[in-house]
């Protein structure tokens, strides 16, 4: 059976921080849903109930576009659902999160910068992530893998702006694969939504399963959000119902 009361993540914490400075509500489509407060669905499709986080010896930092947080279209929420070690911040131009710098500095992690290797500065791309296991290995330390939340004209500005992050080793994909993100689709094939790309990081860190786990619960979070749309009839309670048990069944 789903277990309904789950202990808060770094999203959700963040989420909640993000709130108490808001000077007015957060609009936006859909607004005047009442959803959860937690998955940020409809209260009548919450998925708060089918959450299992995973076990994982990777790591994650969202840093996150300032109202990304509030966005019920965000998937970068899906990573600390699942992730236990996720950490979440919100970006600054003018003053970093010294939070964020000291994780950085951690020397429990290497971290790497999860962005298309087409935008490399003078860092390190690693394409083939499997060279980079024998010195993971090696040192103990455990892999941190860097997302930046946001649209991408705004994940572009985040790295341009940001010279603590373009000092990072910066992991590349070269996925063939289309977006399957339908609720923002990118202008550009490697456009994927934030929990499609902790998926191959996964994927390529050797924890497929987890891979597989975040792809079925993305993929049931998508449903849900399409099915609250009025306009939209390619979502139903028949597939949300096949996809919950898809997420049970991992």
């Amino acid at each position: 059976m789903p277990v309904a009361e789950q202990s808060l993540h770094a999203v959700h914490r963040l989420f909640d921080y993000r709130q108490s400075i808001s000077t007015k509500p957060y609009a936006s489509r859909g607004n005047k849903v009442c959803r959860c407060r937690r998955c940020l669905l409809p209260a009548a499709v919450c998925t708060c109930a089918w959450r299992r986080p995973c076990v994982s010896n990777a790591a994650f930092a969202l840093v996150m576009y300032d109202s990304e947080v509030l966005k019920p279209s965000n998937s970068g929420r899906l990573i600390a659902d699942l992730i236990p070690d996720t950490h979440a911040f919100l970006w600054s131009r003018t003053e970093p999160s010294a939070e964020l710098l000291a994780l950085l500095a951690d020397s429990r992690y290497q971290a790497y910068l999860v962005f298309p290797g087409e935008y490399a500065l003078e860092q390190r791309v690693v394409e083939d992530f499997s060279s980079e296991l024998p010195q993971l290995a090696a040192s103990g330390k455990t892999p941190l893998f860097i997302l930046l939340d946001g649209c991408w004209r705004e994940a572009v500005k985040m790295f341009r702006k940001s010279p603590y992050l373009q000092q990072l080793p910066m992991l590349s994909f070269r996925s063939e694969a289309l977006a399957n993100y339908r609720l923002r689709k990118g202008k550009r094939d490697f456009q994927m939504g934030t929990a499609e790309v902790a998926s191959l990081v996964l994927e390529a860190w050797g924890e497929a399963d987890n891979a597989a786990a975040l792809d079925s619960w993305f993929n049931l979070f998508v449903e849900c959000t399409l099915w609250s749309r009025t306009q939209n009839k390619s979502a139903s309670l028949q597939r949300i119902a096949e996809l919950q048990q898809q997420v049970l069944q991992r």
